[in-house]
């Protein structure tokens, strides 16, 4: 059984995961971690998120991964590369679905997973890293002959913009298609509660190709996420993605 402590437990990711593990007999949930001034905080999860029977309290001490195997990370920027350093010191395995990094930030996940196994993508859904196989495919495919361009909505209450899952999608059309001094154009909307919307156009002079993802529930990433749970406990040291996690 693999021991988990959720960071960022009382958001919409979050909470989610929780009451998937909660179902799931290959996880015990260990630790519950919210921000310094959050309202749950010394609460218990029952009371905080409405599911009953369960006694662990919400922390902010991210010293309690010590009782971990893995550590989820759906939080913020700063609290994650806080996080990780607890991670490191208590050798636990981590997956990073926390979009928004700075170079700087994403670059302590880097120097992180030298000493212990991370899983950091900006998208947890199996549905998405298919699309990310497909766009590249065609990127490399149809060459440059192709105008690209991508559309991603999300609900208003998103903070980054583009999305991680957006720049993702560039950096894997310039990587694919030798366009890496090109700007790929990124359209991003935010918009009522629209779980997550991601479109690549290859706009061509005799065709239009469209790839596109629909996310009907959060409950594609928070599944995602505790695949990527799984199998960051069995790995060595080392960055992984999604990639690696659906083989």
């Amino acid at each position: 059984m693999i021991k988990l402590v959720i960071s960022g437990c009382c958001g919409k990711m979050g909470r989610r995961i929780i009451a998937l593990s909660l179902g799931d007999s290959n996880f015990e949930l260990a630790g519950a971690i919210e921000n310094k001034a959050h309202p749950a905080i010394g609460k218990k999860l029952s009371e905080a998120l409405g599911i009953p029977g369960l006694t662990l309290e919400v922390k902010d001490n991210p010293g309690i991964i010590k009782g971990a195997d893995v550590l989820i990370e759906f939080s913020n920027p700063s609290a994650t590369v806080e996080h990780l350093t607890s991670a490191v010191k208590h050798k636990k395995a981590v997956v990073i679905g926390t979009t928004g990094l700075s170079p700087e930030q994403a670059q302590k996940v880097k120097e992180a997973s030298r000493d212990i196994p991370v899983v950091f993508s900006p998208n947890m859904s199996l549905g998405v890293n298919l699309v990310f196989r497909l766009v590249k495919e065609a990127a490399q495919k149809l060459g440059r002959d192709y105008k690209v361009d991508i559309v991603e909505a999300h609900h208003i209450h998103k903070k980054d913009a583009p999305s991680g899952t957006a720049k993702r999608l560039a950096e894997l059309i310039k990587e694919s298609s030798g366009r890496e001094k090109e700007k790929i154009e990124i359209d991003s909307v935010r918009e009522g509660e629209i779980v997550g919307d991601h479109q690549v156009r290859f706009n061509g002079p005799r065709d239009t190709i469209i790839i596109k993802h629909s996310a009907k529930t959060r409950d594609i990433f928070a599944r995602g996420a505790l695949e990527a749970a799984k199998f960051a406990a069995k790995q060595p040291p080392g960055l992984y993605d999604m990639q690696n996690v659906i083989g």
